[in-house]
């Protein structure tokens, strides 16, 4: 193969329902990209055998032998350990244990890399794309940014004065502000999270719930055995919007008020100047759906005259990948 240019990295966003791979030059073009559903049985190492077949499927659309890689940015659910490289407690993982995962060192190991060669550089998966959106995409002109991604959980991170706010290392959980008092169970095992009425997989287990054990009718779960689908992914909840199911309808409006509820709240104590809107089902529902959490947090907001800037996320599906392609730059 001919010489590859220099400054090549991958980067990778690993979520609950799938996991998309880039390749980037030192300008942050994307030059290829490979995504693939994320594993929902076995455990840490199906899902890193998949996150290096993500790669090498990203380095072959790219052209670009992987051992040519300067190095790989991964961003990850759970509780990451950027020194040590690993993830522990990811909970919307299969069979992740709570004790550290060296994914770093393993994920290497899989591409088959000589000790030591290549780079992997880990950061949490919210934490990177809110990052990508204050560098590269919808917030680039502020200075100050909360950033809610809704998808199988719902995540948050936040920018303060142009840095990264980390706190002691678990600030920006956005998903477990208290919405309703003793409410439902959170997959965090804690009561009314706002996660537990909005995340996707909880709406999920709510749907089957209500189908299944209450007799509610829906077209949620024909629409995900006609695609083929193993879950209700974001293109499904869509769909059934379209179709105008109710119970789709019921459950999408109860999570939007609880995002609305908590977003208020944490604009309320951080005063940002923008709150960007992304992540699976962020994205998928777009401007219209920005403009609904938009309205259920107006009625929340101590400065209702003056609300921050709500945007959807500039950089769609790529933006966790491309923020931790940047991984590597700021690390």
């Amino acid at each position: 193969m001919p010489e590859q240019p220099t400054g090549l990295r991958a980067g990778i966003d690993l979520g609950g329902t799938k996991m998309q791979a880039i390749v980037v030059d030192a300008d942050e073009h994307v030059l290829g990209q490979a995504r693939l559903p994320t594993p929902t049985t076995g455990g840490p190492a199906d899902v890193i055998a998949s996150l290096a077949t993500s790669v090498t499927g990203a380095c072959e659309d790219a052209g670009v032998d992987p051992h040519r890689l300067a190095g790989i940015g991964l961003g990850s659910p759970g509780a990451i350990d950027e020194r040590a490289g690993t993830v522990a407690d990811a909970r919307n993982l299969p069979n992740w244990p709570a004790e550290p995962v060296p994914m770093a060192a393993l994920l290497a190991d899989a591409l088959g890399a000589d000790a030591g060669r290549l780079r992997v550089v880990l950061g949490n998966d919210v934490d990177v794309a809110t990052n990508a959106e204050f560098v590269l995409g919808a917030a680039r002109r502020f200075s100050s940014l909360l950033g809610v991604f809704w998808g199988t959980g719902v995540g948050g991170g936040i920018v303060l004065d142009g840095r990264q706010w980390n706190g002691r290392g678990s600030a920006g959980e956005i998903g477990h502000v208290v919405v309703i008092q003793g409410g439902r169970t959170c997959p965090c095992g804690r009561e009314g999270c706002m996660e537990a009425y909005a995340g996707r997989a909880a709406m999920e287990r709510r749907a089957r719930h209500l189908h299944e054990e209450k007799g509610r009718r829906t077209k949620l779960f024909q629409i995900m055995e006609e695609r083929g689908r193993d879950r209700l992914t974001s293109g499904i909840w869509s769909r059934a919007l379209e179709h105008e199911d109710e119970l789709a309808i019921e459950l999408v409006d109860e999570a939007i008020a609880a995002i609305g509820t908590a977003a208020a709240s944490a604009v309320n104590l951080l005063d940002p100047e923008a709150v960007v809107i992304g992540g699976g089902l962020g994205v998928r529902f777009g401007e219209d759906g920005v403009a609904r959490i938009r309205a259920a947090m107006l009625p929340h907001l101590f400065r209702d005259d003056e609300p921050p800037a709500i945007l959807l996320a500039g950089l769609g599906d790529l933006g966790g990948a491309l923020g931790a392609a940047l991984l590597l730059h700021e690390r």
